[in-house]
């Protein structure tokens, strides 16, 4: 995941949080928190418990994310790159929030015309690459449930379209002929394909890896006199390398959703 797609990623969450942007350059964002956000970002509960029960009014802070890392050198504020904590605190908030969306295009009918909306899935997913090294990178696809069609980046192009939780006046829905489980193996098995077609270089690098730290293993045990207990660790250490080495590919889930567009959306 680059430094943009985090920059992104987190102007699309906080203001789809409903939080102002203060600030946001592309580099750097100030964001000011909403109650309910700093209650879920900043630890202060404490705080909040004393305003609740004094019936003051809170002051949610302000915070300064820094995206670009020359700029964090420089100035004040938390530098968010993909291993930071902030960061997956904040993609846990969003899995809470909002795990299962329902929404609808939001369309003007005028004349009382009545438009119909497909139904699509949206699966936003992070596909984890593990060894003793990881890297992540996060996927958007999004599944049409009646004819099949899937598209890469769907959230990149749902953001250009005005989205509501409440079907607008004079739009009616279509029933999906595929179904969202359904829907979900397929994009699983486009993914799985997707990875199997992938260069696995990063794999057997750790594999390589793997083989020469498990030599020194077996070098320095068989030095050492065999009982119970020294075979014991043995097996223990082998074990700690496979769980440290083996190289493999985690998909998980971030959110998901029903998004029901008009037919010329998506063309």
């Amino acid at each position: 995941m680059e430094q943009r797609d985090i920059h992104d990623y987190l102007e699309k969450f906080f203001r789809a949080s409903g939080c102002e942007l203060l600030e946001n350059d592309g580099k750097s964002l100030n964001v000011q928190l909403t109650v309910d956000m700093d209650k879920r970002l900043m630890n202060r509960p404490f705080y909040w418990k004393y305003v609740e029960n004094t019936g003051m009014d809170g002051e949610p802070l302000s915070l300064r994310l820094i995206t670009d890392p020359e700029r964090a050198k420089a100035e004040k504020g938390e530098f968010i790159h993909f291993g930071s904590p902030r960061l997956h605190q904040i993609f846990r908030t969003a899995k809470q929030l909002g795990s299962f969306v329902r929404l609808y295009e939001q369309v003007e009918t005028g004349e009382h015309r009545s438009v119909p909306l497909d139904p699509w899935l949206l699966l936003n997913l992070k596909i984890s690459y593990q060894c003793d090294r990881k890297k992540d990178r996060l996927e958007s696809y999004g599944l049409h449930l009646i004819n099949g069609q899937l598209l890469e980046s769907m959230q990149e192009r749902l953001d250009a379209v005005s989205l509501t939780p409440k079907i607008p006046d004079y739009c009616f829905t279509i029933s999906p002929i595929i179904k969202p489980n359904s829907g979900l193996k397929r994009v699983e098995q486009k993914i799985q394909s997707m990875i199997a077609a992938e260069n696995d270089d990063w794999a057997e690098e750790a594999r390589r890896r793997w083989a020469e730290d498990f030599a020194l293993l077996k070098e320095f045990y068989e030095t050492r006199n065999e009982d119970d207990e020294e075979r014991e660790w043995y097996e223990k250490e082998q074990q700690a390398l496979k769980n440290q080495y083996e190289p493999k590919v985690d998909i998980s889930l971030i959110n998901a959703g029903l998004v029901y567009l008009t037919k010329r959306r998506m063309q």
